[in-house]
């Protein structure tokens, strides 16, 4: 388990890098997801454009990603508010396995998921930081989320589909 400190660009977010790897891409979509900073010039928005990059190439699925990521960033309102305390936050992944549970669902979704589509449960620690009255504060809060995912044999790098509820993965 690595705990690392934050680090945004001041005004910019690099896409993330294609990959190939089912559990490479389910790392990247994890950080990507909890790590912000509201002191830089990175909004939320842009949070969100990053994660929607890499969605659905179908388009199928992302009024549901986007409806997804509304459940684990924080609204412009208080994306606002915390700026004041110049929160930021990062997540230290301690597993990534696949739910005991996904071959059941696969089983049962049939043919209506494409080849390569797979889930993967994430349990690490959500860590922030911030000032209050001038003070340096942290947190830390243990988070488990699963991300549903497509990779090969369908598309040649994989794509983000859905996001489970957050503390709510799938078994």
């Amino acid at each position: 388990m690595t705990t690392k400190a934050p680090v945004s660009p001041v005004g910019a977010l690099a896409p993330l890098r294609p990959t190939s790897d089912p559990d490479a891409f389910a790392r990247l979509v994890a950080d990507a997801i909890f790590e912000w900073n509201t002191a830089t010039l990175v909004g939320r928005a842009e949070h969100v454009e990053q994660l929607v990059a890499v969605g659905d190439p179908t388009g199928e699925s992302s009024p549901g990603l986007v409806s997804d990521l509304d459940n684990y960033l924080p609204t412009e309102e208080i994306w606002a508010e915390l700026a004041q305390y110049e929160t930021a936050q990062w997540l230290a992944i301690e597993s990534v396995v696949t739910p005991t549970l996904w071959d059941e669902a696969e089983a049962q979704a049939g043919d209506e998921l494409l080849p390569g589509t797979t889930a993967f449960t994430i349990e690490g620690t959500r860590h922030r930081s911030g000032l209050w009255e001038n003070q340096p504060v942290v947190s830390e809060h243990e988070v488990a989320f699963t991300v549903f995912i497509v990779c090969a044999p369908s598309y040649a790098q994989c794509y983000l589909l859905r996001l489970s509820r957050l503390d709510e993965p799938l078994d």
